[in-house]
């Protein structure tokens, strides 16, 4: 199973959308080890600034190679809600030696999750709300409509490097605004359509 993530898929004016679909689309994975399945993590000793991110999180459903954009959403079975972790320390240490940000995005509990839906659930998926708060405050809404590059086009794109499999798990971006650091006892709940889907805290 491969985890794989978008990197600044988010605008906060619907305007910018075309001018920077232009941009060069920075794709990054995570190991298997990474995830958390709904369930409380531990704040990472290799870090002292963890950051979050929250990201609709889909699943392939069959394989494919080379996919055709219009084709792409085909290839969606089932989406989840979860939290792209970044040891950001680790991350800047990474960019100024220009090594691989592997460590940064991939330690234990990195990709906290949500149990998944069936795709069928959503009837629009360049329409999907959703939000995070930490300890009951709201800080960060998110819709797929404000995505620079929405699921067909992550998954056509990564399917020209790779091919895709059952299984595999693509984070999507997250909202331009309201990014910031987790700190020890902080408690998470993940909302899709006002709905909790994923409540976990940071031990």
């Amino acid at each position: 199973m491969k985890i794989l993530g978008i990197g600044s898929n988010y605008v906060t004016d619907l305007k910018d959308i075309a001018e920077k679909k232009k941009n060069k689309k920075f794709i990054f994975s995570k190991p298997e080890t990474a995830l958390a399945i709904n369930c409380d993590i531990d704040y990472p000793v290799i870090t002292n600034k963890l950051v979050y991110e929250i990201e609709l999180v889909i699943k392939i459903g069959k394989e494919g190679k080379n996919i055709a954009v219009e084709d792409a959403n085909s290839y969606v079975s089932e989406i989840a809600v979860g939290i792209d972790y970044t040891a950001k320390d680790v991350l800047n240490n990474d960019r100024e030696f220009k090594h691989p940000w592997d460590l940064a995005k991939g330690f234990d509990g990195a990709a906290p999750i949500s149990s998944f839906r069936p795709v069928s659930d959503f009837p629009d998926l360049n329409d999907i709300n959703f939000d995070l708060k930490i300890n009951k405050k709201q800080v960060q809404v998110g819709n797929t409509a404000y995505m620079i590059n929405d699921f067909a086009d992550i998954i056509s794109y990564i399917s020209t490097f790779m091919t895709l499999q059952p299984g595999d798990l693509i984070f999507t971006g997250t909202p331009a605004d309201g990014i910031g650091e987790n700190q020890k006892g902080d408690r998470l709940q993940l909302f899709v359509e006002n709905e909790l889907w994923l409540d976990f805290k940071i031990n």
